[in-house]
């Protein structure tokens, strides 16, 4: 226990790593064994990250939970680990997800599952680690080994082009991070050290304004790459709809929110001059890219293709508040980045239930499924009113905080938030054309006739998250607290005088609370 209390981060990552090794030692032939020790270390990585919840101080402005030791000396990398409020919730995000997406594979896949399960387990360590490191080059080891499992998992156990889709995914991916790694190095000839910490406490001394625009660019192809930001996206599609379900999840879930998170975590605070010079273009390739995923949507005849070009409007969002530079805006992005997760992921669930009953992903091929599947009918709107912004679902709130921090800006930020509406307007018209589509109406092809409706285990895989769907639309408030100190530090680099409000109107927080008067 003492190891635990010292070490947790440490085993939240390496929980996934230590059912792999062993499942190597289960013979190959024996499959409910896999499917079981996949499930048991899927759910496990859950339950030890949950103590987080609790240990975790809000109130604290660093990095918490913090593991150092040494590691490649010669170069000075370190094994250092810690975690604020945005990788925190980010860590959360994935070991929820990361066990459901393992869960809903029980049935659908039924070959090579001692690979499938061992891959999944090491893209959870890796997807974990870029969310924890906090030095460069043990960051950069976990976003490469991220790459080699879902490329697999996307090649072997895709659909009929999932070569072609995993192959464009890895190249995208791959060539984003070469240019960041030529930045990586150029920042440790600059700082003499790859120590995140280190380089977040001083990058106005560290960097002159001109390093920071070529350091900028070094990262935002990477970053870009991942989200994707618009013109960047055209690997998304291809790989979501050839991905396995438990694949699509887990891309759209967890893996888009790696470049957010790093536009939040080293673009903004390291290069803060190279943001502010390049902020208006950021800004208009988000507004593109939620106006032009929106619209592609409305031409889509496969339901997993039109999921995933909904993410491309929707990451617009989370970029658009990135941008703006305002408190509502970064704090309303990193609450719609988990919002995505939960609703998109739940979406590529129920594109995963009709296919596994249907085996086709056609539009066309449905119509009236709300008479033979009543309870599916009810999980699927739910989730459709939470992905579209409904109030009183979780994607109303992040969306409403973005528009409302954009709106903030002065000058173009009535503008900027008048292109996002549009967004949202687009989302209601295809998601609720979608579902008017698949589930009402009279059954016109008789396969539909007498399809099962949910099993427990689909249950098991879709309530949890409609349920984290009406939590935080009902209430957002512990998120929002847990960003407050993140947040805070971000703004100081661009209006250090910003929180230093007049006595009798205190600045407020993201989440509402008046801030108190630091004491000297």
């Amino acid at each position: 226990m003492q190891f635990y209390d010292s070490h947790i981060l440490s085993v939240v990552l390496f929980t996934p790593v230590a059912g792999a090794l062993l499942m190597l030692l289960i013979p190959r032939d024996n499959a409910a064994a896999h499917r079981w020790m996949g499930n048991l270390f899927g759910f496990l990585g859950l339950i030890v990250s949950l103590p987080l919840l609790w240990r975790f101080d809000v109130h604290e402005a660093g990095f918490q939970f913090l593991e150092t030791h040494e590691w490649i000396p010669s170069i000075g990398a370190r094994y250092t680990l810690g975690i604020d409020g945005i990788s925190f919730l980010m860590v959360m995000l994935t070991t929820v997800l990361g066990a459901i997406s393992i869960l809903s594979s029980w049935s659908a896949i039924r070959k090579r599952e001692k690979e499938y399960y061992i891959l999944f387990l090491l893209l959870q360590t890796g997807m974990l680690g870029v969310f924890m490191s906090l030095d460069f080059v043990l960051f950069y080891v976990f976003w490469e080994v991220m790459l080699v499992p879902m490329y697999f998992l996307i090649g072997v156990w895709g659909s009929e082009r999932r070569l072609y889709a995993a192959i464009k995914f890895f190249l995208y991916t791959l060539a984003g991070s070469v240019v960041m790694l030529l930045a990586i190095v150029a920042i440790y000839f600059n700082a003499h050290t790859f120590d995140i910490r280190t380089i977040l406490e001083a990058p106005h001394a560290l960097f002159s304004v001109q390093l920071q625009k070529w350091l900028f660019w070094g990262f935002f192809f990477a970053f870009a790459i991942k989200v994707p930001m618009f013109p960047f996206h055209t690997w998304l599609p291809d790989a979501h709809t050839e991905a396995p379900t438990a694949g699509s999840v887990i891309l759209a879930g967890v893996l888009l929110k790696m470049g957010t998170y790093g536009f939040m975590r080293f673009s903004l605070p390291m290069f803060p001059d190279a943001t502010t010079a390049f902020r208006w273009i950021m800004i208009l390739l988000s507004i593109i890219g939620i106006i032009y995923g929106a619209l592609v949507c409305m031409m889509q005849k496969d339901m997993k293709k039109l999921i995933a070009y909904s993410s491309v409007s929707h990451m617009g969002f989370c970029t658009l508040g990135i941008f703006a530079l305002t408190p509502l805006g970064l704090s309303g992005s990193v609450i719609q980045q988990v919002n995505h997760g939960i609703s998109t992921g739940a979406l590529f669930l129920i594109v995963g239930v009709l296919y596994e009953r249907r085996h086709t992903r056609l539009i066309s091929e449905f119509g009236g499924l709300s008479t033979p599947m009543p309870n599916f009918a009810a999980v699927y709107m739910i989730v459709t009113l939470s992905s579209l912004g409904m109030p009183l679902l979780n994607g109303f709130v992040g969306e409403f905080t973005i528009l409302r921090g954009v709106f903030e800006v002065p000058v173009y930020g009535m503008r900027w938030a008048a292109w996002g509406v549009i967004g949202v307007v687009l989302g209601a018209a295809y998601l609720l054309w979608l579902y008017q589509r698949v589930m009402f109406g009279n059954v016109t092809n008789p396969l539909n006739e007498h399809l099962p409706d949910m099993n427990a285990r689909e249950y098991a895989t879709l309530l949890p998250l409609v349920a984290l769907a009406f939590w935080i639309g009902l209430y957002p408030k512990p998120l929002f607290r847990v960003l407050d100190k993140p947040v805070e530090q971000l703004i100081k680099h661009y209006s250090p005088g910003y929180y230093q409000a007049p006595p009798l109107a205190p600045a407020p927080s993201a989440s509402g609370e008046s801030p108190q008067p630091e004491r000297k």
